[in-house]
């Protein structure tokens, strides 16, 4: 009922957001993967567009100047607006607005047994491993955070949370974006692209998730 209010109080945000990413750069507007919910059952994804048409479906955590990402996606990843369209996701019940991080499925092979402890809930639009991931750790790297979350969830915590999404969101928007200029230097020392992405094809989930 929560999420549907705030779709609901979002939608001409997103319209505006449509449009701008439509004038911004050819393709789709919205950008669907799969990922690993609760347990690891695997579901789509949905979030605005911010790479170009072309790039990797699936990659590691990308800088901000890699020339894959769009003008408007720099934005967009900043302030955590490309997470809006999730809410579609909370609304079928594959996420939750608050929890981990979802993973994607092929990063799922670099995991400790230990480490998927973070499948046991619904993965979340935001939470506890989201507004500390601005250091450009991988997700895996940072699961300490999910286990954190899972460990000591409560309503003060949640109330925690959603104070520094706002802060991250707020802050993502008074942020200097970098300039066109900065991209192509980047792009042509490797920096933007030497070791910041590797594309996987596929891998499995593991046997250490329980059933359901």
């Amino acid at each position: 009922m929560l999420a549907l209010l705030i779709g609901a109080a979002l939608l001409p945000t997103v319209i505006v957001l449509a449009l701008l990413i439509k004038i911004d750069s050819p393709g789709h507007v919205f950008f669907q993967q799969q990922r690993a919910g609760r347990l690891g059952k695997p579901f789509e994804i949905v979030k605005f567009r911010t790479m170009y048409n072309g790039s990797p479906v699936y990659s590691d955590k990308l800088s901000e100047s890699d020339p894959r990402i769009t003008r408007l996606g720099r934005l967009l990843r900043r302030t955590a607006l490309d997470e809006i369209p999730q809410l579609v996701n909370v609304l079928k019940g594959e996420m939750a607005l608050i929890g981990p991080r979802p993973e994607q499925l092929p990063l799922l092979c670099r995991y400790q047994p230990w480490q998927l402890d973070r499948q046991l809930v619904k993965p979340g639009i935001t939470g506890w491993w989201q507004v500390h991931h601005r250091d450009s750790v991988p997700m895996y790297e940072n699961v300490d955070k999910d286990l954190y979350y899972i460990e000591h969830v409560g309503p003060k915590l949640d109330l925690i949370i959603v104070a520094k999404t706002i802060a991250v969101m707020v802050g993502g928007l008074r942020s200097r974006p970098r300039g066109r200029r900065h991209l192509v230097e980047s792009a042509a020392d490797g920096g933007g692209l030497s070791g910041s992405t590797t594309q996987i094809d596929h891998a499995g989930l593991g046997s250490e998730l329980p059933s359901s």
